[in-house]
């Protein structure tokens, strides 16, 4: 029986291979990482005050993007320079769990987001990639003992990879085939499975008639706009906030996600708006993020994300 303590939870990038290609700059020329790294960016005195402070907030869940961060013994051909060992990222995993958080792995099987895969990101739905995700699946939760394995599935269109040098999308029915694979693999290993919910924007019907009711789902929003009558609030606003409430009206477990993305005060004012709008029973928690490595250039963003978990938490718990 899952626990109802509400997850107050972060996504973090360990890994950061989730985007343009090695040398393919385009379009995130002011990122903290432009582009693939064949060498694993890590700053660790970054990373130890980051998580220290997300502790001291009251952050109870950790969400970590893995990506190309751990050498898979599966699969040690798709390794970069410096990836950590098993025994590495175990020494880090008791660390964070010493700090109070659940820890859930993330590995983002999106053809938009898995530079990490290596050369697998370029064999999708193929045997040699259901066979290296499946084995990659299978050592990160025989590593972690999750309770919950996020699988990503976002931003798949032919949009979102407009500045890439390999474009490629799963449409109609090999994306939900591959995405039940996905599951299987998770649920085999006593884990629940966990996904983006964009996919609800565009394809709502097929949404509810074909997601498992059994998958954790995190829509996401990231705009200071939340009502019709607010300056700047569109079509698209509406249709992105819709999927809060049908997701509700279908029976799914939802983390709804925000961030600084591109609006400071994002956070707390989704909290109050998922509040009212989702069942304590079907609303398990909240998710911040900040889509930017832990790296000390960038840790003035990163600290303003705590300060709004602070801050959505007090109007939560205070109501």
């Amino acid at each position: 029986m899952e626990s109802k303590a509400f997850m107050w939870s972060h996504l973090i990038h360990l890994g950061s291979n989730m985007w343009n290609e090695e040398g393919n700059t385009k379009g995130r020329e002011h990122r903290s990482t432009p582009c693939a790294s064949p060498v694993f960016l890590f700053d660790r005195d970054a990373w130890d005050s980051y998580t220290l402070k997300l502790s001291e907030a009251g952050v109870n869940t950790l969400v970590i993007d893995i990506g190309e961060a751990m050498r898979y013994e599966s699969h040690p051909e798709i390794a970069v320079k410096g990836a950590w060992s098993h025994e590495q990222m175990q020494s880090e995993i008791d660390r964070l769990r010493g700090l109070g958080f659940e820890l859930v792995p993330k590995l983002n099987f999106s053809a938009c987001h898995d530079v990490w895969l290596g050369e697998y990101s370029r064999m999708l739905s193929t045997k040699p990639y259901y066979t290296a995700c499946g084995d990659i699946i299978d050592e990160v939760c025989k590593l972690f003992k999750p309770r919950y394995f996020h699988l990503g599935m976002d931003e798949e269109t032919f949009g979102h990879q407009k500045n890439f040098q390999y474009a490629v999308v799963r449409n109609g029915d090999l994306w939900w085939h591959d995405l039940y694979f996905f599951i299987d693999h998770v649920e085999r290993n006593g884990a629940r499975p966990w996904v983006w919910s964009d996919y609800i924007w565009n394809h709502p019907d097929i949404f509810v008639q074909k997601m498992p009711r059994e998958v954790l789902q995190s829509n996401w929003y990231y705009s200071g706009c939340f009502h019709e009558e607010e300056e700047g609030f569109s079509e698209s606003h509406a249709r992105y906030l819709s999927g809060f409430e049908l997701l509700e009206r279908h029976g799914y477990d939802q983390v709804p996600t925000g961030s600084v993305w591109s609006n400071e005060n994002n956070f707390e004012r989704l909290t109050e708006y998922c509040a009212e709008r989702i069942s304590p029973e079907h609303f398990l928690g909240m998710m911040q993020t900040v889509w930017e490595r832990v790296d000390p250039a960038w840790m003035n963003k990163h600290n303003t994300a705590i300060e709004h978990i602070r801050i959505a938490r007090s109007l939560l718990e205070s109501n």
